[in-house]
């Protein structure tokens, strides 16, 4: 399957895959009903990795207020351009509420974008998923994580498992009724039966 291919046949195709897996995975998929997995594929990724930084081990509420105030400063556009993010003074970022560290992550991520680093959402779309994950992971506070979310919701990759994420991972120990979640090594392995549907497997697990 190619990026940017999640259309509805696909949806249900991954759906039947997956129930098709075992019956744990069917059960499951039954109870919950379509995968009604949403993206954002306007996106560009220098965005995208900016709003991700932002939600970074904070509350959903918390990091949209942090986001909401930083908006505000641009209230003729929908998002600053890096030139402009650049130019905000670590006052005025840490007065919307930006720590120290994430402020350095986001400035680094604007300056990226303008040096090349952080690509197009079009020169983006051309790039293998860890092709992409090894350019960004090399920036200041951007992980895989939130790479792989760039991949899933932005760029609308079919087959990423974030084998890291602590809602795949207890999602899998309640499916199969596991007394300890698996590790992130020992989720990469099993993730692989699950290709080439796994963002809609990480889907699921999320909603276990």
């Amino acid at each position: 399957m190619s990026p940017a291919e999640l259309a509805p046949d696909a949806y249900r195709d991954a759906r039947d895959y997956l129930a098709a897996l075992d019956p744990d995975w069917a059960r499951h998929i039954a109870l919950t009903g379509p995968c009604l997995h949403r993206t954002t594929p306007g996106r560009e990724p220098y965005e995208a990795l900016v709003r991700a930084i932002a939600y970074q081990q904070l509350h959903a509420r918390a990091a949209e207020a942090i986001l909401g105030r930083l908006l505000a400063l641009f209230p003729e556009q929908a998002f600053p351009t890096p030139a402009q993010l650049l130019a905000v003074t670590p006052e005025v970022m840490r007065g919307c509420g930006f720590s120290a560290s994430k402020l350095a992550t986001v400035h680094g991520i604007a300056q990226a974008a303008m040096d090349g680093v952080v690509p197009s959402r079009e020169a983006a779309l051309g790039l293998a998923d860890e092709v992409l994950i090894q350019r960004l992971v090399a920036l200041r506070g951007v992980g895989r994580w939130t790479v792989e979310m760039l991949l899933i919701y932005s760029l609308e990759r079919a087959d990423i498992l974030p084998v890291d994420d602590f809602g795949v991972r207890e999602g899998y120990r309640r499916l199969k009724g596991l007394d300890k979640a698996p590790t992130p090594a020992q989720m990469r392995s099993l993730g692989g039966a699950w290709s080439p549907y796994r963002t809609v497997a990480a889907w699921y697990l999320w909603r276990a």
